[in-house]
């Protein structure tokens, strides 16, 4: 696990299980990531636990049917990962990506 954990450095491991806490810019933005990672749980058939607040969203995966962290967890955190960090201009997209301004933001990034 703690190898694999290389691959995702905001991810932990913690009482058995993977973990990644998103923080968000309030109630707004918490849904949308929520709703995002459902999406793609859905879509997988594998699906984490989510605490969503105000101003964060928490996940942690485990494979309940094999009670242990497995190549599903990993695969699904890193699609989780690839999907809610995904900023368009740091990639020279043409979407030019959510304004700077606050009142605009929904998620904090992890820079």
């Amino acid at each position: 696990i703690a190898e694999r954990l290389r691959e995702l450095p905001d991810w932990y491991f913690e009482d058995g299980l993977l973990c990644r806490r998103y923080a968000t810019a309030g109630w707004k933005g918490s849904l949308m990531v929520a709703n995002a990672i459902a999406h793609l749980a859905e879509a997988a058939w594998h699906h984490p636990d989510l605490q969503v607040s105000y101003g964060a969203v928490t996940v942690t995966l485990m494979n309940h049917a094999a009670k242990g962290i497995t190549d599903k967890d990993f695969e699904l955190a890193t699609r989780i990962e690839a999907l809610v960090m995904w900023r368009p201009s740091t990639e020279g997209s043409a979407l030019e990506g959510t304004p700077t301004d606050p009142k605009y933001q929904y998620l904090k990034y992890d820079d």
